[in-house]
């Protein structure tokens, strides 16, 4: 599928979800990803469900989170956090296990890490 959008490429609404939980997860066992876990709060599940809204639509599907929340800032949205490097490179390590354990096609992985390493050194809000 040449024109299919990321959001079709992965598998819809059901492999977006499972990505989602996947990274959440991983975030929440693995060691190595303990600052990333110390920036988030005690529960979880609103970053699941808006991580989900978000990238539904940031791949090309539907506009879950634009139609709750409206445009979503997201670097204002995030900087009530102390997002660093060490912060950013958890989160991308995170995001890159979890897209490579719930059978994100192999170029679009590649793809989506250049824009998730955009995005992701964008939102710093501080240095370190």
């Amino acid at each position: 599928m040449p024109d299919a959008t990321p959001f079709e490429q992965i598998g819809g609404e059901p492999a977006v979800r499972a990505l989602v939980e996947r990274f959440y997860d991983l975030m929440e066992l693995e060691p190595a990803y303990a600052e990333l876990r110390a920036v988030h709060g005690s529960d979880l599940s609103d970053a699941r469900d808006k991580l989900f809204w978000f990238l539904c639509g940031w791949l090309g599907g539907p506009q879950h989170y634009i139609e709750r929340f409206g445009h979503p800032r997201l670097k204002m949205r995030h900087m009530p956090f102390s997002i660093g490097i060490v912060e950013r490179d958890q989160w991308l390590a995170c995001m890159a296990r979890a897209m490579e354990e719930s059978s994100v096609p192999a170029d679009l992985r590649e793809r989506l890490k250049g824009s998730f390493f955009q995005t992701a050194d964008w939102m710093r809000n501080r240095n370190g």
